[in-house]
């Protein structure tokens, strides 16, 4: 990783000085300022049906800063499902989505705000359809692995401390024009619907979350893939 990097911010208005303290704490990492590295999928995050948006360009200085590397062979898929749980609301359908949730954080969380800067990968709407799936016993952890990897979900970097805010700086942005960019995300969305369907068809001999919490298992378990990214 680069000492200093570019990043993107999409958002329905021009963001020019980030706010420490600012957001939802409902975001797959809690409260920070979620960027990517790459200026479309920013403009994708930045729109929706009815508005274009703006894609917030920033350069930011990594040096000295505590990295948390979600997505590298250090860390396992449920470790992120352990972080999603933990900030994201989720619908129990199902006895064991409970039971599971307590034990995804146990065994496998991160406390996230240990770190100044996350990366790590974003749970679009229809990608998170999976992991609900999963929490409440629907599909296996190979196959919410097999279909992050299709997704091929973009990359989020997540600025969470105030050391870090300090370390960013305004470059300008560009417009996200609805009429291009909500295809792109809508096209994303509907792959991943007919994906899922597709996934609840097929017969599974993997982990389901019930076999994990029974056996417990952990995060040195060779059936855990581990790094979800291509």
């Amino acid at each position: 990783m680069d000492k200093i990097i570019t990043i993107y911010h999409g958002s329905k208005q021009i963001v020019e000085s980030p706010t420490f303290g600012a957001g939802r704490k409902n975001n797959d990492y809690g409260m920070g300022f979620y960027c990517t590295e790459s200026n479309d999928l920013a403009k994708e995050w930045a729109v929706s049906s009815l508005y274009s948006g703006f894609s917030n360009r920033y350069t930011l200085d990594t040096e000295h800063l505590n990295i948390l590397k979600l997505n590298s062979p250090s860390y396992t898929i449920l470790n992120w499902m352990a972080v999603l749980v933990e900030h994201r609301v989720f619908s129990i359908r199902m006895p064991v989505a409970r039971r599971a949730k307590q034990y995804l954080t146990e065994h496998f969380g991160v406390n996230v705000n240990a770190y100044d800067l996350i990366i790590g990968y974003r749970a679009d709407d229809s990608y998170f359809d999976y992991a609900e799936a999963f929490l409440n016993n629907g599909i296996t952890v190979q196959q919410l692995s097999h279909a992050m990897q299709l997704g091929k979900l973009g990359e989020q970097i997540v600025i969470k401390s105030k050391f870090a805010f300090s370390k960013i700086k305004y470059e300008g942005f560009e417009v996200a024009e609805k009429d291009r960019y909500y295809v792109l995300r809508k096209a994303r969305n509907d792959e991943a619907a007919r994906m899922y369907l597709n996934i609840l068809e097929e017969e599974a001999d993997g982990l389901y979350i019930q076999d994990i919490i029974r056996g417990g298992i952990t995060n040195n378990d060779p059936r855990i893939p581990r790094n979800i990214s291509q």
